[in-house]
């Protein structure tokens, strides 16, 4: 996913911090590699932490820095915080599964209240192998608007990150699948559970009352990132940030401001 639907984020910059967005390889304003479609060789979760390390090898954020990841964002956080990196202050995990197990149980339970008709349009496109179809996409929107972001109209920012997705699908395809609840990609069976415990910097984890990321999507982060803080925002899906922005910026905010002591640069 491109970085547009994260742009308010930048209100943090308000405080005197820099913001660094940035679109992972295979999207928005990155390399694009349409030729390597399910490919799992190089559709890595290593490939992803080498993009980080460049980024803070580019910026010079080695003397401190925070890791703010939403969604996909907040698994690669983990990935990054198991192991002992030179200025990482803290992370927040936004709306982000430890187990991609776990997410996809709790997908196929929330796919389960969704009205017959859009249940079955979705099974029988799923089993045809017409994902790419209007009709399942239509159905797919049904699920999003309870679970994805329940604004409506849905902001400009998610759209214009929900259009490049389209436009360009190789690495959701390849690491997900055709939807956020039919989870057949390389990423399937990620599950980062037991190594939760060697997170060792400030962690916030934070997911909507109607989020995708379920409460017991989440429950492995809260309870085994020692000493995690937790915030469940109301009203909101898998989007608080855009669903609702003061409540969820001042979360942030707040949390990096804790943990900003010593820091030379105060970068995201």
């Amino acid at each position: 996913m491109t970085h547009d639907y994260l742009r308010p984020l930048r209100a943090l910059a308000k405080t005197g911090r820099d913001v660094i967005l940035y679109d992972q390889v295979g999207n928005g304003r990155s390399s694009h590699y349409r030729d390597r479609l399910h490919d799992a060789d190089f559709w890595t979760v290593s490939l992803f932490v080498q993009e980080v390390q460049a980024l803070v090898d580019h910026f010079s954020l080695h003397d401190g820095y925070h890791f703010l990841g939403q969604s996909w964002g907040g698994m690669l956080a983990i990935e990054w915080a198991i192991e002992t990196r030179a200025g990482l202050r803290s992370v927040i995990l936004a709306d982000s599964p430890s187990s991609m197990i776990t997410w996809a149980a709790e997908a196929t339970r929330l796919r389960s209240l969704l009205p017959a008709p859009v249940r079955e349009t979705l099974a029988a496109h799923e089993e045809a192998g017409t994902t790419d179809s209007p009709e399942y996409a239509e159905a797919t929107t049904e699920f999003y608007r309870r679970h994805l972001c329940r604004l409506d109209p849905w902001p400009d920012d998610l759209q214009a990150t929900l259009a490049a997705c389209d436009d360009d699908p190789t690495v959701y395809y390849s690491l997900i699948g055709p939807t956020e609840f039919h989870v057949v990609g390389a990423f399937a069976t990620w599950d980062r559970d037991a190594d939760l415990h060697r997170v060792t910097v400030p962690a916030l984890v934070l997911h909507g009352e109607f989020d995708e990321a379920t409460d017991l999507v989440v429950d492995a982060s809260r309870r085994l990132i020692p000493g995690a803080a937790y915030l469940r925002i109301p009203n909101a899906s898998h989007c608080p940030h855009l669903e609702q922005p003061e409540l969820t910026l001042t979360a942030f905010s707040d949390f990096l401001a804790q943990h900003d002591s010593n820091l030379t640069s105060r970068s995201i």
